[in-house]
């Protein structure tokens, strides 16, 4: 395998020991844990985009992404419980496939987070303006928070925030656990809110027609939903702090998606049901793609004001079935929630940068650490740019889309990844087995080649363009340069200098795999 430059397991996990964490989690806090990290901006951005591309039918894709999710969720527990390090899919495709699938998925798990972080940004803008022109009664010009696709010039709210972000990173940020609490207190009040206020509305006509676009409209949709459920895997990387991980790392993956599925499926439920969610713009069968001037034309030929053209969907609809003052209180629920979200797919996305430099397979420059905040600055910067002009000028749905790319990509190597160890290294230690794993894994990997397949072509295209500009930069600058390939041994993510990972989940709860801010 010397040729495929495979890190050394037995130097990931030699190293792993010195960082040993208290085994204090139970089937509870995991559970908690994974709420807290699923439920946030998919359902308040992207419930929109998913009844355009399917409809009613959208119930069903919820429970698709979510099945897939749950599969690739096993898989992941089993490896973070084999190697307990913070680097996830990168340090595991590392030590398992050698150094070109690492690269592979840690230019994959780049695109994921800084693509994810321009989509929360440009949701954020669509509640946001909402919420100035309900509470201040002012309305930002068209052209200033729009983009091109929509016949605008620039979101400039979106690029407001993210450039507040980049700031916050780069100064250096110590939001604590019970602000992250509270936040999620926050969104899960909304949406109950939201639930309890839209189903007394129901209306069975409003499901009819079921599937507007035909059998694999849900499908679709699932593909980019899939977005809603990105966060679960602050579950699967806690197995090191577990106790009876065996018994209570399944408890909390699949309790935590069940919990959010139906919590996603109620507010479906209700957005169809009080004020419906058929697709516009239906021709032949078929219907504009979110994000398209196509969609944007017949959203400004509806006259029924349908949920699929709105910016800011549920406070939209609460406004709409006569609840004004809730569904400001939604939008500004949102406006006060999502830029957590922004900052943690940020810090993802440079920490995962940070260590691939450290590593050797990008320019160490980028690994510097400011002398005065202590944070990977150089990084920091270069990753706010992109997210910047990623939310200035593109459409949710299609930053989503390109995101859930990434995502599906990483994922598809992890259940790999597992199969692989299970042949080559049936002894090695594992506080956490998947279980049936020669169907769960298999199964994950045909849920994340599907929904991959469903994904829009301008997200499939994006991707294979960008692992093509990843392989030509990794035989040009990475390969010679590695620590591999310059026979260092060592484990990057476990540097005692490097920054540390997003702040604790809940109060109680050490950051997932490392070291809390």
């Amino acid at each position: 395998m010397a040729d495929w430059r495979v890190k050394s397991l037995d130097s990931i996990l030699a190293t792993a020991e010195k960082k040993s964490l208290t085994r204090s989690l139970g089937a509870f806090q995991l559970t908690m844990l994974g709420i807290g990290g699923i439920i946030g901006t998919g359902i308040f951005v992207l419930t929109s985009e998913a009844a355009q591309l399917a409809g009613p039918a959208m119930l069903l894709s919820f429970v698709i992404a979510a099945t897939v999710c749950g599969l690739a969720a096993l898989c992941y527990a089993e490896l973070a419980s084999m190697v307990p390090v913070s680097g996830s899919a990168y340090t595991y495709s590392y030590a398992t496939f050698g150094e070109l699938m690492a690269w592979i998925v840690g230019w994959a798990l780049v695109l994921e987070y800084a693509v994810a972080a321009s989509a929360v940004a440009v949701g954020w803008s669509g509640y946001a303006v909402g919420v100035i022109q309900e509470f201040l009664g002012y309305e930002l010009p068209f052209a200033l928070t729009n983009g091109p696709y929509a016949g605008g010039l620039i979101n400039l709210p979106a690029v407001i925030i993210s450039i507040a972000v980049t700031a916050l990173l780069v100064v250096g940020t110590k939001e604590s656990a019970t602000v992250n609490a509270v936040l999620v207190v926050i969104k899960v009040a909304a949406l109950t809110a939201f639930v309890v206020l839209a189903l007394p509305a129901y209306n069975a006509e409003n499901f009819v027609p079921f599937m507007p676009l035909g059998s694999t409209s849900a499908i679709t949709a699932a593909s980019i939903i899939f977005f809603a459920y990105v966060g679960f895997d602050a579950v699967s990387t806690a197995a090191e702090e577990t106790k009876d991980p065996q018994r209570n790392i399944p408890i909390g993956l699949i309790g935590s998606l069940v919990i959010c599925t139906v919590f996603y499926l109620a507010v479906g439920v209700g957005v169809i049901g009080s004020y419906g969610a058929q697709p516009v713009g239906i021709i032949d069968g078929t219907a504009p793609y979110p994000g398209t001037p196509e969609l944007v034309a017949a959203c400004n030929a509806d006259t029924v004001a349908s949920v699929v053209c709105s910016n800011e969907a549920l406070a939209h609809l609460l406004r709409s079935i006569g609840h004004p003052g809730v569904g400001n209180l939604l939008g500004l629920a949102a406006g006060f929630a999502l830029p957590s979200v922004i900052l943690m797919m940020m810090f993802a996305q440079t920490r995962v940068f940070f260590v691939m430099s450290r590593d050797g397979l990008l320019p160490r420059a980028l690994s510097k650490v400011h002398p005065k905040f202590k944070t990977p600055h150089i990084v920091t910067m270069i990753t706010g740019a992109a997210v910047t002009i990623g939310a200035a000028f593109f459409p949710v749905g299609q930053l989503a889309s390109i995101s859930n790319g990434g995502t599906l990509c990483a994922f598809f190597f992890v259940a790999l990844a597992i199969l692989v160890l299970r042949r080559t290294q049936p002894d090695r230690k594992r506080s956490f087995r998947t279980p049936a794993v020669w169907v769960i894994a298999p199964a994950a990997i045909v849920g994340c080649l599907v929904l991959f397949a469903f994904l829009s072509w301008t997200a499939i295209v994006f991707f294979f363009a960008w692992a093509a500009i990843g392989i030509v930069f990794y035989f040009a600058y990475g390969r010679s340069r590695s620590n591999v390939a310059l026979g260092i041994d060592g484990v990057s993510e476990l540097d005692p200098d490097i920054p540390p990972q997003g702040v604790p989940p809940l109060p109680g709860i050490h950051t997932p795999g490392g070291k809390d801010a």
